[in-house]
């Protein structure tokens, strides 16, 4: 009783609180221009058993239906009598017969129930159910087993009675209909509620009803009268819906279960609101925005229309062919009844589209290329008349100066032997002038290059000085332009050459590239080999691919390079030391893999074997380490195969063959076989 109690009050107060944020009469602190309230509703219930909370449910579903049809039909009706379009009445199933039969005053079945509460006497939820059928036995809505058929009693208890609601029929037990009523919240209760410290259960009970010496409201007579002052504050205002849909019972995606959905959909009321909607028109427009829409689908009101946008539809759409049933023209509006009549002049419009297009796209592709053919056509004109005159201005002047030139260069020439004077000093100056400008059109280009103009007879001893200083010049700014960097990268590379040029396959494609100081940087190092470092300065480091010495199983690791030691490192662990004095030489193949082994003196035992290494970058890798090493003379570059010592007195054996495409892989006779690919010069 507890339960249901709370759940009347919960639902009672709730629609009174609603409706005082609607009006704005208890919360002043709310107020504002606009205000918006949410009712959430959990919809039309019907299960198995249907008691007194189902037909409270029920009762407010059929209150807010009715007040959706009214609210649709009336901003419907609204609209057309504001246009002059005459209203057509739509057949629609009002359920205000099934509200009065609930809450009509000495009629209704809440009248009854609380009449049955209330009078003296032995009253039960059976004489409840013999009132309602003394009362409303002859209400069509209204059915219990007494008043039904014989076929119909099977469906129905001797303490049950069917309403048929504007979703469906409804079957209800009377069983707890009298205790659930009268089970009210007392004065002390609502003392209590009132002294609560939370501000909104404080104010959702009034202190008026403290003092008040009445019989409290039975829960459906509290229920009815929130539901009115509800009813009566959405009827005030711009009520929006939203129907939710339950696709499928189980929450799961992308499913849709037909039945439950077509359930839904009956007893939301959606096939009513749909039957409104589809009675009056689907499409409405003022006129200027549809003419400026579609005029382009009429030659009479294309480009421009002139007239009233009134006079505009009425020639476009007699020329899209609209039958009178089809439409109607309002005082600002026109109204399209039925969607395919839209969807064929949008489908019209989409057609219409592309030839505007097109035919704009042709002639504003004309206009431009003709105005920019005029442009292009004076600039030509005008261009053309300035040059012919530049050009005969240039000519005349060069004729004229070429005729001077070549009557001096003869006086000169006749007179060469003389001494300088005026009629061959010209002569004499250009010879000069010529050799200086021969020479420094032709001037070497490095200090390797040994050409150099031959002088004329007048000239031999100044040529001879120019050519001096022309060299040491050339010496000079040489060796000015060399950088610290680029002296230690022509050392490595002649190092490299001497010891792999001619020898090794892929050394012609390491040359045009500049060695780097290093291949990986400190944050590419982990921290606990830095710090096994100590005061070791990192002269080089470059990613590797090391192979087992019985395996053969390639593992990535890290060659680091200092002063004194080279370095093979796992990730934080130092897996090798190998000092420059235990390494004896460095061998490597001549074909243009990238492998090489790391032989080590291992007399010591502290040495676990040679070191079989792969890298990307070998010749850089070998060139740096013999120079750190100073093992410049101790790389061998050998053909076919190379010996290393796997451990104490044992041997492994690298064959090198040539191949298609690079493969490194264990053989049957257990040697470690190379493949390199061939390269089309060495």
């Amino acid at each position: 009783m507890m339960e249901i109690q709370a759940w009347i009050i919960a639902v009672s107060k709730y629609l009174h609180l609603f409706s005082a944020l609607l009006q704005e009469e208890k919360f002043p602190g709310w107020r504002s221009t606009t205000v918006l309230g949410l009712l959430d509703i959990y919809g039309f219930e019907v299960f198995q058993h249907n008691s007194f909370e189902q037909f409270c449910i029920n009762y407010c579903n059929e209150k807010l239906q009715q007040l959706f049809i009214e609210l649709t039909l009336k901003s419907e009706q609204e609209e057309y009598e504001s246009e002059g379009i005459a209203w057509e009445p739509v057949q629609y199933f009002n359920n205000k017969i099934i509200c009065d039969l609930v809450e009509e005053k000495f009629k209704g079945i809440i009248s009854i129930l609380d009449e049955e509460c209330l009078r003296p006497g032995d009253a039960t939820d059976t004489t409840f159910l013999e009132k309602l059928e003394e009362t409303v036995k002859n209400h069509p809505h209204f059915l219990t087993h007494k008043l039904a058929d014989q076929k119909t009693r099977k469906s129905l208890g001797r303490e049950e009675f069917r309403l048929s609601h504007y979703a469906g029929d409804v079957t209800y037990s009377v069983t707890g209909f009298l205790d659930k009523n009268n089970d009210l919240l007392f004065r002390n209760l609502k003392e209590t509620m009132c002294n609560s410290e939370n501000p909104i259960i404080n104010q959702c009970f009034d202190r008026t009803e403290l003092t008040d010496k009445k019989r409290p409201e039975t829960a459906a007579t509290q229920f009815k009268n929130s539901l009115s002052k509800l009813m009566e504050i959405l009827m005030s205002k711009e009520p929006s819906y939203i129907r939710c849909m339950k696709p499928n019972d189980a929450k799961q995606a992308d499913r849709f279960d037909e039945v439950l959905i077509r359930h839904q959909v009956k007893y939301l009321g959606l096939m009513e609101n749909l039957r409104v909607r589809r009675a009056g028109f689907a499409y409405r427009r003022k006129y200027e925005v549809f003419l400026q829409r579609y005029k382009s689908l009429c030659p009479e009101t294309w480009p421009t229309w002139d007239g009233r946008p009134y006079d505009g539809v009425a020639v476009l759409v007699k020329h899209l062919g609209y039958k009178p049933e089809e439409y109607k023209m309002g005082r600002t509006k026109i109204f399209i009844r039925f969607p395919k009549t839209l969807f064929a002049t949008e489908d019209a419009l989409e057609v219409r589209k592309q030839s505007l297009a097109t035919k704009m796209q042709a002639t504003w592709r004309g206009f431009y290329r003709r105005k920019k053919f005029l442009t292009m056509k004076h600039s030509a004109i005008t261009i053309q008349s300035w040059w012919r005159g530049t050009l005969g201005r240039r000519k005349a002047a060069k004729r004229k100066w070429a005729v001077e030139t070549i009557r001096r260069f003869i006086k000169g020439f006749i007179y060469r032997n003389h001494p300088r004077c005026p009629e061959n000093e010209y002569f004499l100056d250009y010879i000069r002038f010529s050799f200086l400008m021969n020479l420094k059109r032709n001037l070497p280009k490095n200090v390797l290059d040994k050409s150099w103009p031959t002088p004329p007879p007048s000239l031999c001893e100044a040529s001879q000085l120019l050519r001096r200083l022309c060299m040491q010049n050339m010496v000079w700014t040489y060796c000015k332009r060399i950088s610290p960097e680029w002296k230690q990268q022509l050392e490595q590379k002649v190092i490299a050459s001497e010891i792999f040029k001619g020898k090794k396959d892929n050394y012609p494609q390491s040359v045009p590239r500049l060695f780097i100081n290093t291949r990986l940087g400190r944050e590419e190092i982990n921290t606990k080999v830095l710090q096994a470092l100590e005061n070791e300065a990192l002269k080089y480091a470059v990613p590797v691919v090391k192979y087992d010495r019985r395996g053969y199983k390639a593992r990535a690791r890290q060659l680091l390079l200092t002063q004194s030691s080279a370095m093979v490192v796992e990730e934080s662990k130092i897996k090798q030391r190998i000092d420059y004095s235990n390494l004896t030489g460095i061998s490597v193949s001549s074909l243009s893999d990238n492998l090489f082994v790391l032989h080590v003196h291992c007399e010591d035992n502290k040495q676990k074997g040679d070191v079989v290494l792969q890298s990307d970058h070998v010749i850089e890798t070998l060139t740096k380490t013999a120079i750190l090493a100073n093992k410049i003379n101790n790389i061998n570059i050998n053909q076919g195969s190379i010996k290393f010592t796997v451990g104490q007195g044992k041997e492994g054996i690298i064959d090198f063959i040539s191949g298609s495409e690079l493969l490194i892989a264990k053989a049957k006779n257990g040697h470690l076989t190379v493949v390199a690919p061939r390269l089309n010069s060495r």
